[in-house]
């Protein structure tokens, strides 16, 4: 009769993966905060800031866009820069956890 508990090794060794990938993850969401993606729009005269984690952190417009009578002009402009700037962020941490999770964090990209 085998051991019942044969499997524990095996299990003691997920656990030690386990460990091993949610402090990666932990890393590269320390080191995502850090980093910055940018995006612009209006042939560079607004640009939008993110960190890796998807915070918008700056935005800034060149004088020459500001037009009082066009204000509609300048909130597409901010929008489609912030917009794109979150896109790149989100693209960035999903190469991050990819690259944490050995390729794991694909299916696993709602808990991230």
């Amino acid at each position: 009769m085998g051991n019942p508990f044969g499997n524990i090794g095996g299990m003691g060794g997920m656990m030690k993966q386990a460990k091993k990938m949610m402090e990666a993850v932990q890393k590269a969401q320390e080191e995502l905060a850090e980093e910055r993606v940018e995006a612009t729009s209006g042939g560079g005269m607004v640009k939008a800031i993110a960190n890796g984690q998807g915070d918008l952190v700056g935005v800034k417009i060149d004088p020459q866009v500001v037009d009082p009578e066009d204000i509609e002009m300048l909130e597409d402009l901010v929008t489609t820069a912030v917009r794109e700037v979150l896109a790149k962020a989100k693209q960035l941490q999903a190469d991050r956890m990819n690259e944490a999770t050995g390729g794991l964090a694909g299916g696993l990209s709602g808990m991230f």
